[in-house]
């Protein structure tokens, strides 16, 4: 019997209720929903080469699986009618393309597509605004869609490892529900300079881009959620001077970096010794430099990362008295008002304080 027979008949066997062998018994079950019932699909491991035109109603699916097969192709009329999907899973198959209709799936909220050949996502992956978690690790994906991050605003977890990725959207930055970002095995040259939106971000992965990534951003500094840092493996020799900013950071990986500062020696007496190395150099580099062009020096002595490192009488750039932290500041409301731009450009209203009260100006 042919693969595309086999197929067929299981989903008859399903519509009439038919039992299956034992190793299927579970393959479809119903959930309760307010206006209908809604089923779970699974159709994994059983070798198809394609999908036929199925007898059972897509609109009742509210989790398809469709993993560890040979699908080459998802018909667009197929993923069209998905409309109550929630979880849809084709991860190992040979897919090369993912259909433009797959943008139709409102209610979408996870998305796995590992495992496959795929070198770019569909731009109408954007109108999936429901999605939470998405999945597309060891494929040869070269780029992400542009304006992604403006889009999937519900996005929790993005996971694009073991890919081709040269860099990620600037637009990442604005995925504000974001908590994991895993883009290990990749090869990043660098990545978003205003990562400070990302404010849930709990889990950066970056590691083993190798050769490819040597800077990281000072932005860094502001993931006031992050909990764990991996940049093992790349050719980094600084680390930015504002992770020791990091108050929730727990768990930081670097080895197989040619790393010059922090020594690498200084790791092995604990982060909070890194930290307090980074929190130092904050400090010296502003004593010894006072009018270097560092926006991040600037924040520190505006008291923006509570000033716990910095001498109170020390304090001459300090613009409001009641400034609030970081972490008080970390709604959408004031989602880019801490970018360098926008802080320190010659017109901004912060700059022009600064130069009044140096001036002896009342302001």
């Amino acid at each position: 019997m042919g693969h595309g027979s086999r197929a067929q008949m299981m989903y008859e066997q399903q519509h009439v209720g038919m039992d299956m062998k034992k190793r299927s018994q579970d393959r479809r079950r119903t959930v309760s929903s307010e206006e209908q019932k809604l089923e779970i699909v699974d159709l994994s491991g059983m070798s198809l080469e394609s999908l036929p035109n199925p007898l059972l109603n897509l609109g009742t699916i509210c989790k398809l699986d469709l993993s560890n097969n040979n699908l080459q192709i998802i018909p667009e009329s197929l993923t069209a009618r998905l409309l109550n999907v929630i979880v849809l899973n084709v991860h190992s198959n040979q897919l090369k393309t993912l259909p433009n209709s797959i943008g139709c799936l409102s209610k979408l909220k996870v998305l796995n597509v590992s495992g496959n050949l795929l070198q770019s996502l569909p731009r109408t992956i954007e109108n999936c605004r429901s999605l939470e978690e998405l999945n597309a690790n060891f494929n040869q994906l070269t780029q992400l869609p542009d304006t992604i991050g403006f889009e999937l605003l519900n996005l929790k977890k993005l996971s694009v490892n073991s890919n081709k990725l040269i860099f990620l959207p600037s637009s990442t930055s604005h995925l504000t529900n974001l908590q994991i970002l895993d883009a290990r095995l990749n090869c990043l040259r660098s990545l978003p300079e205003d990562l400070e939106n990302l404010i849930k971000l709990k889990v950066l992965n970056i590691s083993q881009n190798f050769q490819y990534l040597s800077t990281l951003p000072y932005s860094l500094g502001l993931l006031i959620s992050l909990v764990e840092l991996d940049v093992s493996y790349n050719k980094i020799t600084v680390l930015p001077e504002s992770i020791g900013c990091l108050k929730k950071l727990q768990k930081l990986s670097v080895e197989g970096n040619p790393l010059v500062s922090p020594p690498l020696e200084l790791f092995e007496q604990g982060l909070h010794m890194v930290k307090e190395y980074l929190c130092d150099k904050i400090n010296g580099s502003r004593k010894n430099s006072p009018k270097k062009n560092s926006w991040f020096g600037k924040l520190a002595r505006c008291s923006t990362f509570n000033g716990a490192n910095i001498p109170y009488d020390d304090r001459e750039g300090y613009i409001m008295p009641n400034y609030r932290s970081i972490e008080g500041m970390a709604s959408p409301r004031y989602m880019g008002m801490f970018s360098p731009k926008r802080l320190f450009s010659p017109k901004s209203y912060f700059f022009k304080m600064r130069n009044c009260k140096s001036s002896g100006y009342e302001v």
